[in-house]
């Protein structure tokens, strides 16, 4: 009766995160789209940008690749957050909240990397779906018409393991992201709430949020931009690449250039993450509270 119970829990976690993490995905995608082209194009304005995706594609402009980033939450998200609080809750007996900060980075950082190894394939096509939005908006062929014609022509050329390809920056980023963003969001929560600040309730979530998304950008956005480089590249004629590791291509980054180019995106990045989280806890302690969980 008790395994029925946890297995349970556990299945209506992972519905609640999967449909929490659409729901935020949603919300904020057209962030995401503008962070991945000023990280790939060096485009220097955001506002141009935006203005210039309005004026060819239209609205719906901002949410190419939408589909992709919707499969890969729907792996990413519910492995990582339940993932986290099993492990979190491993650490905790008799109600005891003394998990360090340093253990929640940790499992935090595990979670990520778990969660992404699993995702990578569908961030793979996410990532080069929205860099052929600019290709189709100066009147080139995109290269896909759509996720599934993605995922087949990167199996049929690059081979099925090209589908991590860009899987060490991947991890690399999801460790950093997951050990800011869920080892704050849980620490700040309960020191927001421990300290009378606020409740726990939307105005406690909301400065978590906050503050996880800006730990977990400062933290992640150079492997964001070494990631999202190494995933769009593709082999030329002769079947070379530009950049042969993550290595090589931080090197090459900060040559050409420099080193603030590491952080190229961070403002959108940022106004993605905090959206994203806010919308997403929110939402996600919400409907734990409507299924009758405690809260996270």
């Amino acid at each position: 009766m008790k395994i029925q119970e946890v297995t349970n829990g556990h299945t209506t976690k992972i519905s609640l995160t999967a449909i929490s993490a659409m729901v935020a995905e949603t919300a904020t995608f057209p962030i995401d789209l503008i962070k991945t082209r000023l990280q790939l194009h060096g485009e220097s304005s955001a506002v141009r940008l935006v203005s210039e995706i309005l004026r060819n594609d239209g609205v719906f402009g901002l949410y190419k690749g939408l589909s992709p980033a919707i499969i890969r939450h729907l792996f990413y998200t519910p492995i990582r957050i339940v993932n986290y609080e099993f492990l979190r809750n491993l650490l905790v007996r008799d109600d005891d909240c003394s998990v360090s900060l340093s253990s929640k980075a940790t499992i935090g950082g595990l979670s990520g990397v778990i969660a992404q190894v699993v995702a990578s394939p569908a961030d793979l096509v996410k990532v080069r779906m929205q860099a052929d939005s600019r290709m189709a908006s100066q009147g080139l062929q995109p290269r896909y018409c759509g996720p599934f014609d993605a995922f087949n022509k990167i199996i049929r050329t690059e081979g099925f393991r090209g589908l991590w390809k860009g899987v060490l920056p991947n991890v690399q980023r999801a460790f950093l992201v997951n050990m800011g963003e869920l080892a704050c969001y849980d620490h700040a929560k309960r020191f927001v709430i421990n300290k009378n600040i606020a409740n726990d309730n939307i105005y406690a979530h909301t400065l978590s949020s906050i503050m996880s998304g800006l730990a977990a950008t400062t933290l992640s956005c150079p492997a964001d931009v070494i990631k999202t480089r190494m995933m769009n590249q593709a082999a030329d004629k002769q079947g070379n690449y530009k950049y042969r590791n993550s290595c090589d291509c931080l090197v090459k980054t900060v040559r050409v250039e420099g080193l603030k180019a590491l952080w190229k995106g961070f403002f959108p990045t940022w106004a993605r993450l905090g959206p994203w989280q806010f919308v997403f806890w929110v939402s996600y302690e919400k409907f734990r509270q409507i299924a009758g969980l405690s809260s996270f």
